[in-house]
């Protein structure tokens, strides 16, 4: 029966003709014959034209769209439809492709989990379009699959002028008639990115003053642009003189590479920001030195000591020679080496000690030297490098000016000894005025002062913000010779070593209603000196950042205006503003800032406000002038230590210190955590005397009588104790720091806090009280000359 039953089958399907295109086969359900669209033609490329307008790649591929789409098309053996405006426009195949994607959202029931990323959700939906448009799940996506899905969806109504085949069309890059996953991928712009594991980190070491390229390792076919970023800024867009996103390959140019640009950067490609390389930027910095005396001259059996400070990335190893030999064999009790061989120490010199010693500094990118002359001679036989050093050490070198009520005191630190007492009634050289006059209705002639500072070590600026003027004293001299008129109430200085200019700010009255600020250039010259007014108004705070061994010239400055979350970048050199940084996202009117050239922070304490007890620090990164957001919890005023490694911030509310290390891959880590019970007025570095490279801190409190000190290394802390009442808040209007800490420089050892009505002088290498000079009224301006 079954041969029968085939027979009249096969006589059946010879009466049955199916057009080109189609093919006759037999339906399983019905048992029936039915002519069907054939699904796959021979791979050929024969082009011709159809006559839909249409190219097709062969005749197969005609005669079977004419099959799927149940309409006469015919060969048109012109060649014009290969030239011709395609019906399917770029436009139109776009909107095809989101039209597939959201049917193909709407098919997944139930909905897939949803991804992390708008990437990986489109990447998903592609991949599920690719599996229902491989109908025979051979891993390829055919022209008979495309046009047969188009047919059963009913789709020609919803893709406008195209069709599933555009796809073919568009998108098969390898042009053999198929479409693969990676295709489809590319077609939907889903783009396959990959990054080496062991390239996620890539360490990048170059030495300041260089060049630098960072190339991005994301790879990937049809990869989109390389997108730069540092602490979280985009760095592509910003037009930045020193660092540009240029080249092929999308790599980060950084020319003249300095510390502030150590740090992080990281890279992704548009659109892909899940999958980033990290680049740590670290910058050497060939070492810095400087000697110290350069030459000293000393009698038999006393004791000396040469002193040698070096900084550089890494930290400098410190040798020294002696008339060009090495000192290491001679070393005994008798000769030292102390604080990693950053001191050079003679316990009881002799005549044959005598000679130039040299201090070498080198790290794996420099060295640098320099000598300190020592000569040991009778004290009877006075030779002209005795009598140098004696004129320097023992005359108007190495000396504390400090000016209080009854004038100007200078003060040796080492015997506590008062050189020379400028009084109020003394006269200016050149105007022959009083040095502070007498006001009528007061009993005694006395002097007011605000803030005054050390000119090279050539002159003093201070103010008197009562006679609204800045009076110059001459170091060498050690007199008064010129005022200079300025805007009522001066009661800040800062000088500018880069541009050798002195920068007032006037209050204008006490309640500081029309402050300005005023420039006085060419301060070092010593001729008759003026003054010039900025253009800027509403001044409350200025801040210019200051000088080390490494960064020897500062280019911007930050004016503050009263009660506005902001702050104003100025040019220092032509006094001009550049751009306002805006605090308003953080709620923050600055009040004090410090900054570090490890990394270009800038550290902003912001004001107290009724809602917050103590307002976090926040973080301006100078590379790209962007806020990076709060210094995480941390509050309270920020110091930064000469050298830039140490930021130490102090709530004088709640006797909280901090202190955070700046690292050489420019990261901010905290290092410990110190709860006192001081309520911090100033605060001041103190170079260590045990431990090269290192420092500790000495503070002072503005209700207290005690003097807190630090030792950075190790957080060990110590109180000096009863050190009198501090000048009054009501006595010292001009500032919140009612009673200083100020040091004697690189390489001084002493320290110097007023009281009430006496200064102390504190030994920094012993820790100790050296004594009280007593007599001195309200001495809380303070400048230290000696030693750069």
């Amino acid at each position: 029966w079954d041969s029968i039953r085939q027979m009249l089958l096969m006589l059946i399907f010879s009466k049955k003709y199916c057009g080109r295109g189609s093919k006759c086969v037999v339906n399983k359900d019905t048992n029936q014959p039915e002519c069907r669209c054939v699904e796959d033609c021979k791979s050929s490329y024969m082009p011709v034209c159809g006559s839909d307008g249409k190219f097709y790649e062969n005749h197969c591929q005609l005669h079977r769209a004419s099959c799927l789409q149940r309409k006469k098309i015919y060969i048109i053996h012109s060649k014009d439809c290969f030239f011709k405006g395609d019906t399917c426009t770029m436009a139109d195949y776009s909107r095809l492709k989101s039209i597939l994607l959201d049917l193909q959202a709407h098919r997944q029931s139930p909905p897939s989990s949803p991804a992390k990323d708008r990437v990986s959700q489109k990447r998903f939906l592609v991949e599920d379009l690719f599996k229902h448009l491989d109908v025979n799940s051979d891993g390829h996506l055919s022209s008979s699959e495309l046009a047969q899905l188009m047919k059963e969806e009913d789709l020609e109504d919803d893709l406008l002028d195209c069709t599933l085949e555009d796809l073919l069309r568009f998108d098969d890059y390898n042009s053999d008639g198929h479409l693969t996953l990676q295709e489809l991928y590319t077609a939907f712009q889903v783009v396959q990115l990959s990054l080496p594991e062991d390239q996620k980190i890539s360490v990048t070491t170059i030495t300041v003053g260089l060049s630098t390229v960072l190339t991005c390792s994301i790879r990937g076919a049809l990869r989109p642009p390389i997108i730069w970023k540092r602490n979280g800024v985009i760095l592509n867009f910003l037009d930045l003189e020193d660092i540009n996103d240029f080249g092929e390959d999308d790599s980060l140019y950084i020319t003249k590479v300095t510390t502030i640009h150590m740090g992080n950067y990281t890279c992704h490609a548009y659109g892909y920001e899940e999958l980033y390389q990290t680049h740590i930027l670290q910058v050497n910095v060939p070492p810095v030195i400087r000697v110290y005396p350069e030459t000293q001259a000393q009698e038999p059996g006393v004791s000396a000591s040469l002193r040698c400070h070096a900084e550089g990335i890494p930290n400098p190893r410190i040798t020294w020679l002696k008339n060009g030999i090495d000192i290491m064999p001679k070393l005994s009790k008798q000769l030292m080496l102390l604080a990693n061989g950053s001191e050079l120490h003679i316990s009881s010199v002799r005549y044959e000690d005598t000679g130039a010693y040299t201090c070498i500094a080198k790290n794996e990118v420099g060295v640098d030297e320099d000598i300190s002359s020592l000569f040991i001679e009778d004290s009877a036989r006075k030779t002209l490098a005795n009598i140098l050093w004696r004129e320097e050490g023992l005359s108007v070198g190495n000396m504390f000016y400090v000016f209080s009520d009854d004038g100007i005191t200078v003060l040796q630190p080492n015997e506590c000894e008062i050189r020379r007492h400028i009084r109020p009634e003394e006269r200016i050289f050149t105007s022959y005025e009083e040095i502070c006059p007498k006001v009528e209705g007061e009993g005694t002639q006395s002097c007011l002062w605000a803030s005054a500072v050390n000119v090279r070590d050539k002159y003093i600026y201070a103010t008197q913000p009562k006679l609204n003027r800045v009076m110059i004293i001459d170091i060498q001299t050690q007199k008064a010779i010129q005022s200079l008129d300025v805007d009522p109430l001066p009661t800040k200085l800062h000088y500018d070593k880069s541009h050798d200019q002195v920068w007032v700010l006037s209050w204008g009255d006490m309640r500081k209603t029309s402050p300005t600020l005023q420039v006085i250039p060419e301060a070092s010259a010593g001729e008759e000196q003026h003054v010039i007014r900025t253009p800027f108004e509403g001044v409350d705070h200025f801040f210019i950042p200051p000088t080390n061994l490494i960064i020897n010239h500062v280019r911007f400055g930050f004016i503050f205006n009263k009660s506005k979350s902001a702050v104003h970048k100025i040019d220092l050199e032509t006094v001009t503003h550049i751009k306002t940084i805006n605090f308003r996202n953080h709620s923050c009117i600055p009040q004090t800032m410090a900054y570090t050239h490890l990394g270009g922070y800038f550290f902003v304490q912001c004001r107290k406000n009724r809602s917050m007890s103590a307002s976090p620090q926040l973080i301006i990164d100078s590379v790209t002038d962007a806020v990076i957001g709060p210094n995480s919890d941390v509050s309270g005023t920020p110091y930064i230590s000469p050298d830039g490694r140490y930021l130490v911030s102090a709530d004088e509310d709640s006797g909280r210190i901090r202190v955070q290390a700046l690292t050489v891959r420019g990261e901010i880590k905290l290092i410990y955590d110190l709860q006192t019970d001081i309520h911090i007025s100033d605060l001041t570095f103190q170079p260590s005397f045990t431990e090269g490279n290192q420092y500790y801190i000495y503070a002072t409190s503005h209700l207290q009588t005690d003097v807190l000190f630090v030792e950075l290394s190790t957080g060990k802390m110590n109180v000096l104790k009863n050190l009198k009442d501090p000048i009054t808040s009501k006595d010292w209007p001009w500032s919140s720091y009612n009673r200083i800490m100020k040091d004697s420089g690189l390489f001084g050892q002493y320290l110097i806090t007023p009281a009430k009505e006496s200064l102390f002088v504190i030994n920094g290498r012993q820790n100790t009280l050296r004594c009280e000079v007593s007599g001195i009224r309200r001495g809380n301006t303070v400048v230290w000359v000696g030693e750069v």
